[in-house]
């Protein structure tokens, strides 16, 4: 089985109309050039500083989000939706990855596991759990064109969890992002590629790309990457998308080669 993918990069504002014009017009760019599953980056709704109040939370069948589900239900396209602020206990909320079919139905919801709380001399400090709640499901969105397993940004550098949405199923594993430049320059590509090579699977990472707010900049390099780690497709330094394909017979040939996964000691990854 094969098919076409698409990564959609933004630039992302507080201007939440603006935002979702964009994201609207970039998913339905992929879907004109033959893409079947899309996804979108981390926060394309809306972008917040780290001492921004909370962000408001956004609906599955209303406002932005009902925009994208008519969109795939029109296009007949799967798409990762990135990712949307939803309510969680105390005030805060979930950063939430939503997978919508080509029905415009909601196939699947991952909450971010991993918050981004970190203080880097001469880089940005970031402390994400002030307004956010942690998932703690582990989730495969099982779609028309195969098992998708989902992450966002940070969980990025915890391996444990792309290996157990691997041996879950996931053919393909997405990474919605808005990478940090400071962090992003040394470490975004060098990971992506680490994640598709442990575990033998196809890399989807849209991302944000430039300078968001006078206080946030991006590091962008939204891209796919193959099973053997090389990178297939990357989005130029701007709003854009790329493509690629992904075949999935190929990576069970892959597999068959190189049987790695048949390999591991259960007791080291329970």
């Amino acid at each position: 089985m094969s098919f076409l993918a698409a990564v959609v990069q933004m630039t992302s504002t507080k201007d939440m109309k603006r935002n979702t014009d964009k994201a609207l017009e970039l998913v339905d760019k992929a879907a004109d050039r033959g893409a079947k599953l899309v996804g979108l980056p981390e926060n394309w709704s809306r972008i917040r500083d780290n001492d921004d109040p909370p962000p408001d939370t956004l609906p599955l069948d209303d406002g932005p989000v009902a925009l994208l589900r008519r969109l795939c239900r029109e296009r007949k396209i799967t798409l990762v939706a990135g990712t949307i602020p939803e309510p969680a206990p105390g005030g805060k909320v979930f950063n939430t990855c939503p997978v919508i079919g080509p029905g415009g139905e909601i196939v699947a919801k991952y909450k971010k596991i991993h918050l981004f709380d970190i203080e880097i001399n001469a880089g940005a400090t970031h402390k994400e759990s002030n307004v956010v709640e942690p998932g703690d499901e582990v989730i495969v969105a099982e779609t028309e064109v195969g098992p998708i397993g989902l992450t966002v940004c940070y969980d990025l550098r915890f391996p444990e969890l792309f290996r157990r949405l691997t041996l879950k199923g996931a053919r393909m594993i997405f990474v919605p992002a808005a990478f940090t430049l400071h962090t992003g320059k040394d470490h975004w590509v060098p990971l992506l590629k680490a994640r598709a090579i442990e575990n033998l699977v196809y890399i989807a990472a849209p991302a944000q790309c430039g300078r968001l707010t006078k206080k946030r900049q991006c590091y962008g390099k939204s891209l796919i990457a193959e099973p053997w780690g090389n990178v297939l497709a990357v989005v130029p330094d701007r709003e854009d998308i790329a493509l690629a394909e992904i075949d999935f017979d190929a990576q069970d040939k892959l597999r068959s080669q190189l049987p790695c996964l048949e390999h591991i000691r259960n007791w080291l990854v329970q």
